[in-house]
């Protein structure tokens, strides 16, 4: 913050980095300077980079996600197998009724 004019007062905005001057007696903005526009905008070198690893990404994730469904097909006929084993050697009964009274 520096005086311009006895009364005046130059400030910089900490946010934004707007300037804005200001008289000190009357406690009223004067003047307002925009703050530098910051241009953020994609560096082109850098997108194609981005775009062949976010391909790769995506590849790398559908085949974790087939190979992760051949799993499954896998693991449930293993699952069925071993119910069948064990209901061929469980003897079989007569199903039971539950009766409310």
């Amino acid at each position: 913050m520096t005086k311009q004019k006895s009364n005046d007062l130059n400030i910089l905005c900490p946010c934004c980095g707007a300037r804005l001057l200001v008289d000190a007696s009357l406690r009223k903005v004067i003047s307002h300077e925009a703050p530098p526009k910051h241009v953020d905008a994609p560096d082109l070198g850098k997108a194609g980079a981005y775009l062949k690893e976010q391909a790769a990404r995506r590849e790398a994730l559908f085949r974790q996600s087939s190979e992760d469904e051949r799993n499954k097909t896998l693991i449930l006929e293993r699952k069925f197998e071993e119910s069948l084993k064990k209901s061929k050697d469980e003897p079989i009964r007569r199903p039971t009724r539950d009766i409310d009274l």
